[in-house]
């Protein structure tokens, strides 16, 4: 497990010093805190999926899971889609805040395990139970808002291999495991999956990530290269990570056309778009979705 080893260290470092800086929105996980995130309250342009979305964001943290949620839920006229997340070793929600307050801010419910060991994805699944308990709850602020018949798995590094556990769960819609270590089962998943590398990830070597990839010749599956990333890239700002992996989750749990376009049909735009990408590629099955334009 020499790539656990190598990885506890510094993503452990880090969430040590973020955690020290934080305000109260971020206490420790012992105790239910519910804290308010500021967001941008523009909508993000159709086709700039890393602009902030147009939603205020709120943060709860809970005893096994970290909730990051449009502020203003309880009077929205809308359900709201999952996502689940699982992080690296050793590394815990806050140390990926500003991708979570993203995609809240595009109008998702991110459920966050707290654990800093998501590989077998308990904490995960375990975070689907607690939604729908909430969604069912009068008395709760997500009372009929979560909309569970759209949920997905993302992650990173252990947890990025956890999302593809997950992934085997019937009530799991699509999964975007990002850098994911080596111990999952791709076989086992029965949803379109988006894969994502880092050009120069020494601790997850890309050829790891296309090993999943080609394995997934039984789901539409794509693989994506981000150019120049490290292991790193996506701790603290994701930067380049941000806009592709909510327009996936826009495409595939919102049914957002426009967000689709940037990976199916012939003109997909991450295929396209070499300052982004080093490498993209499609299967069989990826190719044969249809474009989705609007």
């Amino acid at each position: 497990m020499l790539w656990r080893r190598n990885l506890f260290a510094p993503l452990a470092a880090l969430a040590l010093a973020l955690t020290a800086s934080a305000g109260a929105g971020t206490a420790a996980a012992a105790t239910d805190t519910t804290a308010v995130a500021a967001a941008s309250p523009a909508a993000s342009a159709a086709d700039d999926f890393g602009a902030p979305g147009p939603y205020a964001t709120a943060v709860e943290v809970g005893a096994i899971t970290t909730l990051y949620y449009p502020r203003d839920i309880a009077d929205s006229d809308r359900r709201h889609p999952v996502i689940v997340w699982g992080n690296g070793t050793g590394g815990v929600p806050l140390v990926y805040r500003d991708l979570m307050l993203h995609w809240a801010s595009q109008g998702f419910v991110v459920a966050a395990a707290n654990t800093p060991m998501s590989n077998l994805g308990i904490s995960m699944r375990a975070s689907i139970d607690m939604l729908t308990g909430r969604n069912a709850d009068a008395d709760s602020v997500f009372f009929d808002r979560v909309d569970l018949e759209h949920i997905g798995a993302s992650g990173h590094s252990q947890g990025g291999a956890a999302a593809i556990v997950v992934g085997s769960d019937p009530r799991i819609d699509t999964i975007l495991p990002i850098q994911p270590g080596p111990l999952a089962n791709i076989n086992a998943v029965r949803v379109p999956a988006l894969l994502l590398a880092g050009q120069r990830d020494s601790i997850v070597f890309p050829a790891l990530v296309k090993a999943f990839y080609n394995a997934a010749d039984h789901i539409p599956a794509l693989y994506g290269e981000v150019r120049g990333a490290d292991h790193f890239t996506v701790v603290g700002d994701p930067g380049p990570f941000a806009a592709p992996t909510t327009a996936w989750f826009r495409a595939q749990l919102m049914g957002d056309r426009t967000a689709g376009a940037q990976f199916f049909g012939p003109g997909c735009g991450i295929c396209a778009d070499t300052a982004t990408w080093s490498d993209v590629r499609r299967n069989s099955l990826a190719l044969n979705v249809p474009a989705a334009t609007p």
